[in-house]
């Protein structure tokens, strides 16, 4: 690999040899800036991009040792490579360089021969290194990306639980509040519209939910054409999973009227909710969804499906969940297919402490 032309800084306080070495380093066709003293070099570095440095021992103010010390221990300037070019040349000035991070040690008078094989190997293994964190870099992001992106899709724990290459995810949980919320005659609101006015209507008011959601602390299962499933107490137990849904629906009316008034149109939720266990994972082995199964669940959909435009129409269990902090009108007895006669309510608001 041959490299490429780099920024090299030459610092030495004598001005014979900072010339000799930038015309030199000049001749191979490298751009050099140089610096007199230690002070002004660091000065350099923090304000310029350069791709080796090289560097005197024995200046004033500032010596070689303190500078390659300092390049070496800012994690910002500690990739760039320096090779020491000094007079000093016991062994124990090399060692103390290499210790604190020169990448090569040439003793003056240095033969430009050797100096072009070492400045040309140190671009060579900063492009690399260069590379490579760039590659590295690419890949962080990329994993960052994908992680975001199955977290938008599964919650936390479960897509943990998939990464461990758990086949099957199922949980059981013995108190869970489940929501559906659907759009009152939205074919007849759509017939107007064209498809993609269509999806950015319900896009625009879906994501407005999700910020509810996420507010409230529960968790979106999943959008059905217009109907948006919540549910409340899970994948982590909830002791007020009944409270954080009842204010979600209290805020869904109050978002759906917000809608309306902007469109100038009619816009209405029918809004049903259920308490009780349910199950809850993900089955099957690819397009994952993170769903909800049990009697819970079906009820909770009969409640929305059999309310009211307008209206958030809760079960019993609910109802028993709730009472000493919201408002309610029993809407009677209505018959639930599989289950007979259940007593549900009309959740219309909170009480004032």
């Amino acid at each position: 690999m041959k490299p490429e032309k780099g920024r090299v800084l030459v610092v030495d306080d004598n001005e014979a040899n900072r010339d000799l070495l930038a015309r030199r380093v000049r001749r191979q066709g490298h751009t050099v800036t140089v610096a007199e003293d230690g002070i002004i070099a660091l000065d350099l570095i923090q304000k310029e991009p350069f791709d080796l440095v090289l560097l005197d021992i024995m200046m004033p103010q500032m010596n070689g040792y303190q500078v390659l010390e300092h390049i070496k221990s800012d994690p910002h300037l500690c990739n760039i490579p320096v090779i020491v070019i000094s007079a000093v040349d016991d062994i124990n000035s090399v060692v103390e360089c290499i210790e604190l991070g020169a990448e090569d040690y040439l003793p003056k008078p240095f033969n430009a021969v050797l100096l072009a094989a070492r400045i040309n190997n140190c671009l060579e293994k900063k492009q690399l290194r260069d590379q490579e964190r760039f590659y590295l870099e690419q890949l962080e992001a990329e994993k960052e990306r994908s992680e975001r992106l199955l977290l938008s899709i599964l919650p936390k724990p479960i897509a943990e639980q998939l990464k461990q290459d758990q086949r099957i995810i199922a949980d059981n949980f013995s108190e869970a509040t489940v929501l559906f919320a659907d759009i009152v005659e939205f074919t007849k609101l759509a017939a107007h519209r064209s498809p993609i006015e269509v999806v950015c209507l319900l896009n625009q008011i879906f994501s407005t939910f999700d910020q509810l959601a996420e507010q409230h602390g529960v968790e979106k299962i999943k959008t059905i054409g217009d109907a948006y499933m919540v549910v409340g107490g899970l994948p982590m137990p909830q002791p007020d999973h009944a409270e954080a849904i009842a204010e979600m629906a209290l805020d869904i009316l109050k978002e759906v009227a917000r809608f309306s008034a902007e469109m100038g149109e009619q816009l209405n939720m029918r809004i049903g909710i259920n308490s009780g266990p349910v199950v809850a994972g993900v089955i099957g082995t690819n397009k994952f969804i993170y769903d909800l199964w049990g009697d819970t669940v079906n009820i909770a959909s009969r409640m929305e499906s059999q309310g009211v435009a307008g209206g958030i129409q809760v079960t019993a269990e609910t109802y028993n969940l709730l009472r000493d902090k919201y408002l309610f009108e029993a809407r009677g007895i209505i018959p639930i297919k599989g289950k007979g006669e259940v007593m549900t309510y009309r959740l219309t608001g909170r009480k004032i402490a």
